[in-house]
């Protein structure tokens, strides 16, 4: 029997997701960073934020930033302290997310990124090539989550360090099913008015009800061979970084 995945609510064979999910961010590509403000109230920024200051990027490093299309963390790490110094590559699956990025880059002056397309779970870079690793909101869009963790290790050096921002299911009381009431209805609409496309954010908040919760990603982060994994819950967990160490 041919394996399914999921795509939102919907049970889809692995190929079809990933064509899916491709259509889905060539879609919003251009409207993707205005969406995440008006989503979150601009809170994405501070969750970003504090995401790269748990990177930390250092002079002289090389790190890969996975599914980072449009810059957003890409542009905080060549700009926060020895960050100006690393070597970031941006990498994302889709060409359009990576257009954005890449015009969005030449707007700010930052000439210093290198952008490749590339597959999660296929990455075209050699063993140990990156210091560290960084996916934000984009791991659960992957068709073979298993698969782009242990790539992840794999192209990461011995002490390389792995993070991860995403969505998650927070434990505060009442708010998560708040915060679900507010998704589910409100989200799509104004996905609609924005971008103009409903039906790609209904699918985006829909992965997020589907993604694992924090005690089982941090079991597939170290499943895939990561060390001294923890999880930093925000929102009582409705974000979460995730990191582990390759040792």
């Amino acid at each position: 029997m041919n394996k399914t995945v999921s795509f939102g609510y919907e049970q889809v064979a692995a190929a079809e997701k990933t064509e899916r999910v491709g259509k889905v961010f060539t879609s919003v590509a251009r409207s993707y960073d205005r969406m995440n403000d008006a989503m979150s109230g601009g809170m994405h920024r501070l969750w970003k934020d504090r995401f790269v200051r748990r990177v930390k990027p250092r002079a002289g490093e090389y790190i890969l930033d996975m599914a980072g299309g449009t810059g957003d963390i890409a542009f905080r790490m060549a700009t926060s302290g020895g960050g100006t110094e690393a070597h970031i590559t941006v990498a994302d699956i889709n060409a359009d997310m990576l257009g954005v990025g890449i015009d969005r880059a030449a707007d700010r002056a930052i000439d210093t990124l290198v952008w490749t397309q590339a597959n999660a779970e296929t990455l075209p870079f050699d063993d140990k090539s990156f210091d560290a690793y960084t996916i934000a909101f984009g791991i659960r869009n992957v068709t073979d989550i298993p698969k782009a963790l242990r790539e992840a290790h794999r192209v990461l050096k011995r002490g390389g360090r792995f993070f991860c921002l995403e969505f998650s299911t927070t434990l505060w009381p009442g708010f998560g099913e708040v915060y679900d009431a507010y998704s589910h209805r409100l989200v799509p609409k104004i996905g609609a008015m924005i971008a103009g496309d409903e039906d790609s954010y209904r699918y985006l908040i829909e992965s997020i009800r589907r993604f694992p919760d924090m005690p089982t990603f941090e079991k597939m982060i170290g499943d895939a061979g990561f060390m001294q994994t923890s999880v930093e819950p925000m929102l009582g967990g409705l974000v979460a970084i995730h990191s582990g160490w390759k040792i």
